[in-house]
C-alpha cells in the first residue's frame, strides 16, 4: 500500500492499514504525528510571490490567482482561492478545473504541507464535488514540490465570490443565498500595482494601507526604525503607520489613511516608500538611540486584523 494514499479511520491500538503488522500509532500514526508537530516559520517561503501568497490567505477577502503544476500534472487548470463555499479545501469542477482553497484551518504545524495535501487530494478525485481530505500523511506533497518553479502568481481581487459558480452549471436557490451572505461579509480590496503584495482596503470608513514585505523581521525593524527617526515612515500627509503583524514568518505593516482615500491615491505614495525602505535596509549601520527607542516602540504596536 502507498503511504501516500487515504488511510482508513483506526484507532491507535489497531494495526496499520499498510499491512506492516504494527499498532497505527508506532507505524504511520507515529510519523504523521510528527508531521503534525513539525512547524516551519516561512511555509511559503521558495513559491513565486511568496508575500502574495501570504497576503491571500491572510488579508484579502475573495482573490484568485492561476497556479501552473510540475510533473504529471503539468497540463491540470488550477486556480488558487482566498476562500471556497462551506470553506472546503478544495473542489474540482466538472470541467476538471480545481480550485484550492487558501484561507482554511491548518491542521499542522505547517499550512504548505496541508495545503499540497489538499491539492494532491483534489487532483486524484472525480470531477463534479468538494473536496474533503483525511489525516495527512508523513509523506504528503508540500506546495513546493507540485508547484512548477516559474509558475506565475497573478492575482486577481474580485468585488465578491462569484467566481464560485461554476461556468458550466445553474447554482441552486442555496448556493445563491450562500454566494449572497457571503459577498455581504467581503472587504473591498485593491491590489496596488506600485509593490508587490501591497493592498489598500476599506473597513467601513476607515482606509488602510496592508503591505506583506519579503524582508526577516529583524533588519525589516531596523529599517521601520531609521525612517521614523527621520519622519519617513509615513506613506503621505495624513498617514500614519498604526503597526505591524506577522504573518507566515514575515511582516505586514498596517497604515491608517485619511477617511476617503482611494486605492489609486497610494500608487505613487508606496512606490515612494518602496525606494525609501530599500535605501533604509541597505544601512548596516548600528542604531542609535532614538532609533533603538523608535524599533522598542514598533515591535510593541503589534495590529490585530479583522
Amino acid at each position: 500500500m502507498n503511504v501516500s494514499e487515504e488511510f482508513p479511520v483506526v484507532g491507535p491500538r489497531e494495526p496499520c492499514p499498510c499491512g506492516s503488522g504494527k499498532r497505527y500509532k508506532i507505524c504511520h500514526g507515529k510519523k504523521a504525528k510528527a508531521a503534525g508537530r513539525r512547524h516551519v516559520t516561512r511555509p511559503f517561503q521558495g513559491l513565486p510571490a511568496e508575500c502574495d501568497w501570504v497576503a491571500l490567505r491572510e488579508i484579502v477577502s475573495a482573490a484568485t490567482a492561476p497556479i501552473q503544476l510540475s510533473g504529471t500534472h503539468a497540463e491540470r487548470d488550477v486556480l488558487v482561492a482566498t476562500v471556497l463555499p462551506g470553506a472546503y479545501p478544495a473542489m474540482v469542477r466538472e470541467s476538471g478545473q480545481v480550485l484550492l482553497g487558501l484561507q482554511t484551518v491548518a491542521s499542522s504545524g505547517d499550512p504548505s504541507a496541508d495545503l499540497g495535501h489538499a491539492l494532491q487530494t483534489a487532483l486524484e478525485a472525480e470531477p463534479g464535488a468538494p473536496v474533503t481530505v483525511g489525516p495527512r500523511p508523513a509523506d504528503a506533497p508540500r506546495l513546493q514540490d507540485l508547484i512548477a518553479e516559474d509558475s506565475p502568481f497573478e492575482v486577481t481581487v474580485h468585488e465578491g465570490f462569484d467566481f464560485w459558480t461554476d461556468p458550466e452549471s445553474e447554482p441552486t436557490a442555496q448556493e445563491r443565498s450562500l454566494l449572497e451572505s457571503a459577498n455581504e461579509a467581503v472587504v473591498p480590496t485593491v491590489r496596488l500595482a506600485a509593490a508587490e503584495a501591497a493592498y489598500w482596503c476599506r473597513l467601513g470608513d476607515r482606509d488602510q494601507v496592508r503591505w506583506v514585505l519579503p524582508y526577516d523581521e529583524e533588519p525589516l525593524l531596523d529599517a521601520l526604525a531609521r525612517l521614523h527617526v527621520l519622519g519617513d515612515d509615513v506613506l503621505a500627509p495624513g498617514t500614519r503607520l498604526l503597526g505591524t503583524f506577522r504573518a507566515h514568518g514575515l511582516l505586514v505593516p498596517v497604515w491608517d489613511l485619511e477617511d476617503g482615500t482611494e486605492a489609486p491615491q497610494m500608487e505613487d505614495p508606496v512606490a515612494g516608500m518602496e525606494k525609501r525602505l530599500a535605501e533604509a535596509m541597505s544601512d548596516s549601520t548600528p542604531l542609535n538611540g532614538e532609533q533603538r527607542r523608535a524599533r522598542a516602540g514598533l515591535a510593541n504596536r503589534q495590529v490585530t486584523i479583522r
